[in-house]
């Protein structure tokens, strides 16, 4: 290119045209390589691997059998093994390759997982017949079936026992249901109103009002709630001498025999001997259980769904408070308040804030909300409670408030932003055709400006969302109990505790004492964090596009 036309391309503009596009291309590519490795070591977690047998000679030790899935495999320095004891030669090979081997069974070996070399691992085999349990206490079990038993007397063994073993399997976990769903439910009730009963009562007794009448009547109303209790409470007996009827009898890989009982276990399979098209229908089964199910085996089994439930109800509850509040301190700043030094000030102090470090945000709704007014609110109001807080500790009300102060700002700038781009002379033929200044700000201007409301609460959800740090303060906790919204009176409880995702990627990722186990529900859980963010902000936007669309026409 000769140096003319190089002068006359630089100073058109192109190369700043190019350099742009590349940065944006970067970024898309960087953002989508994120996700896709998010995606591959989270979604193949669930995939039913084949589990290997083999022998296992450490030079100078006696051979052992192991059997396990293989979860990872890399080459490492000798010198690093020859570091932590193994006998091997750095002079003889620089690297050895070794494997990661999930061998369950963490109530003989105490671990799950153990590092072995794989030059010292010998005829490496894929038996059919190897059974994985999965368990609700003490991981996978990993080994071979012998018998199966009910009451304690074998039904089946040998290779009578894989048939028999899933109808016993599904009988238990229907059992289990029927107790879940009785405990959670009718009893949970009984409970929450015996609860109601006792503070009534408390509250009598704070005012000095608790007369022979109304003791009488308390009296009667926990007497009825007894009286059912203890008609469920038979049932329950029932139900749990049913589920702890049937039991196992298994093989390890070193030798050893276990009984396990079949109310302790939630699947098994035989992944050698299963066809692509059993593989595949187990994935999925496994997907759902992590969407729709709870957590066990501190959160590093089963599902998350109090998380997602909780990150939803937090997030709506945030923008029901934020966007009125932002938007009534937008129309205010521009179109009452006298545009002066103090609007000014106002205006960089709501800037600010958006760049205030969010653990501020958390320290702030600890102290107001929670001690302050929570506490006030607790002896105004809920005096027969206490030393027990209602509303004086963390919960879902104080979580939403706090990210909702977060957020306010953005709210503001944003719906600021809609407002200037309303043309004056919208305003001003509205009041030419005698509607008064509310009049026209309430059909006119706030819903020409509702897109960008929209956005601003659009940019609000994503960045609340995803926080955790303040929510460690104000409400969030590593497994509640039960949801923040169910069937007993009131029915929405803002001054429970609830789960989040955000910090169920911290405390499994950082406080599981099984890290191994964990690591993959860190990447699944984090892939589904953005897809709950993306549904909500897809719905946002949506709304927003058809605001936009309404009222294009008036804006032309």
């Amino acid at each position: 290119m000769k140096q003319g036309n190089f002068t006359t391309w630089f100073k058109s503009g192109s190369p700043w045209v190019w350099m742009n596009a590349g940065a944006v291309a970067i970024a898309v590519i960087m953002t989508l390589g994120l996700l896709l490795l998010i995606a591959v070591r989270g979604l193949s977690h669930f995939w039913p691997a084949d589990v290997i047998e083999a022998e296992y000679t450490i030079p100078g030790q006696p051979t052992i059998t192991l059997i396990g899935e293989v979860t990872t495999r890399e080459q490492v320095p000798t010198e690093r093994l020859h570091g932590a004891g193994l006998p091997v030669d750095p002079e003889k090979t620089e690297f050895m390759d070794r494997e990661l081997l999930k061998v369950g069974n963490r109530d003989l070996y105490g671990a799950d997982f153990r590092w072995i070399v794989a030059d010292w691992l010998e005829n490496e085999r894929a038996p059919e017949d190897i059974v994985v349990i999965e368990r609700r206490e003490w991981g996978n079990f990993y080994g071979y079936l012998l018998q199966v038993k009910q009451a304690g007397q074998v039904i089946a063994e040998g290779d009578q026992a894989w048939t028999a073993l899933q109808p016993a399997v599904d009988r238990a976990l229907g059992i289990y249901d029927e107790i879940h769903a009785l405990e959670t439910g009718a009893i949970g009730k009984i409970n929450a109103e015996l609860e109601r009963i006792r503070l009534r009562e408390r509250g009598y007794e704070l005012d000095n009002a608790l007369t022979d009448d109304r003791k009488a009547q308390l009296e009667a109303e926990r007497k009825v709630q007894n009286d059912l209790y203890a008609e469920l409470e038979a049932n329950l007996i029932d139900l749990y001498r049913e589920f702890n009827r049937d039991s196992i009898r298994v093989r390890a890989m070193d030798g050893r025999e276990k009984d396990i009982n079949l109310s302790a276990v939630v699947r098994v399979f035989q992944p050698n001997a299963m066809g692509p098209t059993a593989k595949v229908g187990h994935y999925f089964s496994k997907l759902w259980e992590f969407v729709s199910d709870e957590p066990r085996e501190a959160n590093t089994e089963g599902g998350v769904f109090p998380a997602i439930f909780g990150t939803v109800m937090m997030v709506l509850l945030m923008s029901i408070i934020v966007t009125p509040f932002g938007v009534l301190a937008a129309v205010y700043l521009r179109e009452y308040a006298r545009q002066g030094a103090v609007t000014r000030t106002i205006r960089i102090a709501v800037n600010n804030l958006a760049g205030v470090p969010s653990i501020v945000y958390g320290v702030f709704g600890l102290g107001f909300f929670i001690y302050l007014l929570g506490g006030n609110i607790d002896q105004l109001f809920f005096p027969e409670s206490l030393p027990a807080p209602t509303l004086g500790t963390g919960g879902l009300l104080w979580a939403s408030l706090t990210l909702a102060l977060l957020t306010v700002p953005v709210v503001i700038v944003a719906t600021e932003e809609g407002l200037t781009r309303i043309p004056r002379s919208l305003r001003e033929g509205s009041l030419a055709l005698g509607a008064t200044k509310s009049e026209t700000l309430w059909k006119v201007i706030l819903p020409m400006s509702s897109p960008a409301m929209m956005t601003g609460l659009i940019l609000a959800v994503a960045r609340a969302a995803g926080e955790v740090a303040p929510l460690m303060l104000v409400g969030v906790v590593k497994l509640a109990p039960t949801l923040p919204l169910n069937g007993n009176y009131p029915y929405l409880h803002l001054d429970q505790k609830f789960m989040h995702l955000g910090f169920h990627i911290y405390d499994v990722g950082f406080q599981s004492p099984n890290v191994e186990a964990a690591r993959p529900l860190v990447y699944a859980t984090a892939l589904l964090l953005v897809g709950v963010i993306a549904a909500l902000n897809f719905a946002a936007v949506s709304i927003r596009n058809h605001l936009r669309e309404k009222y294009k026409a008036l804006e032309n």
